[in-house]
């Protein structure tokens, strides 16, 4: 018995409508343990491009703050994103580059989960490893195993309305968001 819920954001990499990666994101408060609590995170994409010279003359945009206030207080972060010419989306990215810039780096300490879908066999995975060099860097707390991977996505949800319908991937989005939360608990001290 565990005496706390953990409140976890989502943050999706892709702005397509008809995104596998969001079709899963989607997913996740359903495939939840009930120690996890998800809700999708503030938007990334108004995120101006990073350039220190517009830092430093007109500061943060709101939209940087409110991503990083997300990230702050939640108690972990899953990012679901797709790969982009082997590795992380641009925009995506750029939101990290902003937040990094921050005197107090949201990412700092913070327990991360990562996952892919990928219309091709390797499912994201140079992304994923491109994006757990980035956070490392900003000193967060990555989660290693199981991964999730999802290739050939266009076979693992529905045509007309993206659910996720496979069962294997099922179970190992489920054991991904279980060990999550162990990860979460042992990190915060948490029972």
């Amino acid at each position: 018995m565990t005496d706390s819920t953990f409140n976890v954001i989502t943050v999706c990499g892709s702005l397509r409508k008809g995104s596998y990666n969001a079709a899963l994101a989607r997913a996740l408060p359903a495939l939840a343990p009930p120690g996890l609590s998800l809700k999708p995170a503030p938007a990334w994409d108004k995120i101006p491009i990073y350039n220190a010279d517009d830092q430093n003359s007109t500061g943060f945009a709101a939209d940087v703050a409110a991503w990083a206030d997300a990230i702050r207080s939640a108690d972990g972060v899953i990012i679901v994103s797709p790969e982009y010419n082997w590795s992380i989306p641009g925009g995506l990215k750029n939101a990290i580059d902003w937040v990094s810039r921050l005197k107090e780096v949201p990412f700092k300490d913070k327990p991360i989960a990562l996952q892919s879908c990928s219309g091709g066999l390797l499912g994201g995975a140079r992304m994923q490893y491109h994006l757990r060099m980035a956070l490392t860097t900003l000193d967060a707390f990555l989660f290693g195993k199981p991964e999730v991977l999802v290739n050939f996505s266009a076979k693992k949800f529905d045509e007309k309305t993206l659910a996720l319908t496979d069962q294997p991937t099922i179970d190992l989005v489920k054991d991904q968001l279980a060990g999550f939360e162990k990860f979460i608990r042992r990190l915060s001290g948490k029972k």
